[in-house]
């Protein structure tokens, strides 16, 4: 299940992510790239100066042949200090730029995704949280290895000729050992790279849990149950999990790497000693020895360095491959494949089938349905008949698996979806309370209409819930969360769940002038008084419009021009109120089954 991480390999990944850095802050990557460059030379300018002075110092040389080297010597010094010191500052300003181009650019991708399968695929969340963290930080990492192997090199060139000179065995020796180092760290990168992949489930688990336990939407029912100790174990017990594969981890690291570290410290004891035995025998001098140590000493901690940028950046660059396939999904909405006419004739179901996947059952079977313009259809039905599913089929949220949804003649499957939303008008069942001012949550039903209080106010109105909202502390502009704190630090507040759902009703009266409005239980959430209001102010509001109705309470969709009742995913009957009360079938008793518990006895 977890073999397949993402599409291509790390060396593909690099060019990608070193132009991304690049392209996100073009200004910084030139200003550390020269750093970069700087901070590669000095090391052997401050080696060979050292070696120069020393020998001069041995040798007897003058103060006045001293001095300038060893002022040399304490220029390249603070030229160290201020250089690692606006380098630190570059680079934490690149990589800001970098996270936030990265960041744009995921969730730009993700806002083309129109329908909803994606977002209920696991692996695809784990693969959009995984980019996430890979888009922000890899092309960063990347550059900053990219750098590094470059200004490695020179270092270590330049380190390595000063070896050569010296003892050329020993030059290759030191060479030849970096290469099971550079092997063992990318074998050690790849597995970091396969447990990130493997564990990304136990990680979105461990944090689904936490939130039940500190989030307002679970908190009643887990208090009430008593069920935080419950969850407080499950997300223990994934915490365990990651742990322990992190420790394994750990432990494999750790022991590849004290391995590599014996192997480094037996090439360089053998070279301390081949140069005590040349020093005692007088071919080399105090400069010489300390430029040996200097270059035995930069070499191998400069290969180091270089297999740990290459392990980095492999482990890195793997991971990348999640974000550049977020950020390559293709746009499923092509504009103007075909243009709706201006005014809505009819809708059309011609023999449906859906069903969420192969191996699941079907949802809908062979719906064949027409709703003519101006007309309101009632859709009725059990739990799980396929009432919402069909709804969101007609939002574009899924394609039907087969059968055709027409609208005034066209395939839904050939229009634009953004133009076939910007027709329609819809309050759901499962409806949102965003994390906004009270105008905000209506204003964004119809973006272009956020700033324009008095239709935000007057959908308000129409929905119920006017005054409510004007009575709040900070009137419309009150937050309706208490997730965060205001703009001026002061508390939001939070409405009743009836409150909230005429909120939402609002929010879908604020989009005048649509074609189609769909209500899916309006009214679950309200009493009586409130659940008659509502309706017979949507009534009112919904004429002259087509509407789709769904609720359980048949007294909400009686008066629709047509009812269609669904069971096992088809059309079970079909009529007007009447006509289907006539028929004495699903629909009658279900009437009845309602209307009889509204019918008192009185006692003679």
């Amino acid at each position: 299940m977890w073999k397949k991480m993402s599409s291509g390999t790390p060396v593909r990944n690099a060019l990608p992510a070193i132009f991304l850095a690049w392209r996100a802050g073009a200004p910084w990557a030139t200003s550390i790239t020269a750093l970069a460059l700087l901070s590669a030379l000095i090391p052997i300018s401050m080696a060979w100066l050292t070696k120069l002075l020393l020998d001069r110092l041995t040798h007897g040389a003058q103060l006045s042949m001293v001095i300038p080297l060893a002022g040399f010597l304490a220029f390249l010094g603070l030229l160290i200090s201020g250089s690692a010191a606006l380098r630190r500052y570059c680079d934490a300003e690149h990589d800001r730029r970098v996270n936030l181009y990265a960041q744009d650019n995921i969730y730009r991708a993700v806002n083309n995704i129109s329908g909803l399968s994606k977002f209920e695929d696991p692996k695809f969340l784990d693969q959009l949280r995984l980019a996430a963290q890979a888009g922000g930080n890899t092309p960063s990492q990347v550059f900053q290895a990219a750098l590094g192997l470059f200004a490695g090199s020179l270092t270590i060139g330049g380190f390595a000729v000063s070896l050569l000179l010296i003892s050329p065995m020993m030059a290759a020796a030191t060479i030849v050992g970096a290469v099971p180092m550079l092997l063992a760290e990318i074998s050690l990168a790849k597995r970091h790279a396969v447990r990130i992949w493997r564990m990304s489930p136990t990680e979105r688990r461990e944090i689904a849990y936490s939130q039940l336990i500190s989030t307002t939407a679970a908190a009643k029912e887990v208090r009430l149950f008593g069920l935080g100790d419950f969850f407080h174990m499950r997300m223990l017990n994934e915490r365990r999990a990651i742990d322990e594969e992190k420790r394994r981890m750990d432990r494999a690291t750790l022991r590849v790497q004290f391995g590599l570290g014996i192997l480094g410290a037996v090439i360089a004891g053998a070279g301390l000693v081949w140069t005590a035995a040349q020093a005692l025998n007088g071919r080399l001098t105090l400069g010489d020895i300390t430029m040996y140590v200097a270059s035995i000493a930069g070499v191998q901690a400069g290969l180091s360095t270089l297999v740990s940028l290459i392990a980095s950046a492999y482990q890195q660059l793997t991971l990348f491959g999640h974000y550049r396939e977020i950020v390559s999904l293709p746009v499923e909405s092509q504009a103007d494949i075909r243009n709706l006419p201006a005014t809505l004739d009819r809708i059309e179901f011609k023999d449906v089938w859906f069903r969420y996947g192969p191996d699941h059952p079907w949802v809908l079977r062979g719906i064949t349905l027409t709703i003519p313009f101006g007309s309101s259809l009632g859709l009725v039905g059990e739990n799980g008949s396929g009432k919402s599913t069909l709804v969101k089929l007609l939002c574009g949220f899924y394609e039907p698996t087969e059968g055709t949804i027409l609208w005034n003649g066209v395939d839904l499957r050939e229009i634009d979806v953004k133009i076939l939303r910007s027709r329609i008008s819809a309050v759901f069942q499962d409806f949102m309370e965003y994390d906004l001012s009270a105008a905000e949550n209506i204003g964004v039903g119809d973006i272009e209409k956020i700033d324009d209080r008095e239709l935000i106010e007057e959908s308000a109105r129409r929905a119920g819930v006017h005054q409510t909202l004007a009575a709040l502390p900070k009137g419309y502009d009150s937050l309706l969360t208490r997730f965060f704190l205001a703009a001026d630090d002061s508390e939001g507040v939070r409405l009743s769940g009836g409150q909230a759902q005429r909120v939402a009703v609002a929010r879908s009266l604020v989009r005048e002038g649509r074609d189609l409005l769909i209500l899916d239980e309006p009214s679950s959430g309200l009493d009586a008084a409130a659940e008659h209001d509502i309706h017979a102010s949507l009534r009112e509001y919904r004429k002259g419009s087509t509407s789709i109705l769904i609720s359980h309470r048949l007294s909400a969709v009686r008066d629709a021009d047509m009812l269609a009742v669904l069971a096992d995913g088809g059309i079970a009957e079909c009529g007007t109120h009447s006509e289907l009360i006539s028929l004495n079938g699903i629909y009658a008793r279900l009437f009845n089954l309602q209307a009889s518990g509204y019918h008192e006895t009185v006692p003679g």
